[in-house]
């Protein structure tokens, strides 16, 4: 991976985890066209989870928001998959989603799912900019607190 982004992920330490396998039948992504839709990724850190439970209840807002930038560095990894390892191929992050394992009184889901936005910002610059949704979950995969996907637009 040379160029621009990644020297920007090294100015930030930021190193791409692992890839994580998929927790079903389903594929990491699909591109068509110039457009790359990234499967929602949990918070998988070499093979187990980095957050699990309830953010409100089990884990803080600060977790949360924790957890959703390791959901936003597995995108990143799949997206350099896809790019054949040069991020330097996105043009844009279009979309990002994002889920919250919480209680049905929890209204900060902005907030955590902040942790995955700003990646892309810190990460992307302007480019990074995307429009998104953050919306609660009664449940996640294998328990985790937060799920969040993408959509990339590529040169």
């Amino acid at each position: 991976m040379a160029g621009t982004i990644a020297a920007r992920l090294k100015e930030l330490g930021i190193d791409l985890p692992n890839l994580p396998a998929p927790a079903g039948a389903y594929v990491p992504y699909t591109l068509s066209g110039n457009i790359l839709f990234v499967s929602g990724q949990i918070p998988m850190r070499d093979g187990a989870l980095s957050h699990k439970g309830k953010v409100g209840a089990d884990l803080s807002i600060e977790d949360g928001h924790a957890c959703a930038r390791v959901c936003a560095l597995n995108i990143l990894a799949q997206v350099a998959a896809a790019c054949g390892g040069d991020l330097d191929r996105v043009s844009r992050c279009l979309k990002l989603g994002g889920f919250v394992n919480c209680g049905p009184d929890f209204n900060d889901h902005p907030k955590v799912i902040n942790g995955a936005s700003e990646l892309m910002i810190e990460v992307f610059g302007d480019a990074g900019k995307h429009a998104r949704f953050a919306v609660g979950a009664p449940s996640l995969p294998l328990g985790s607190a937060v799920e969040v996907e993408a959509v990339f637009e590529l040169k």
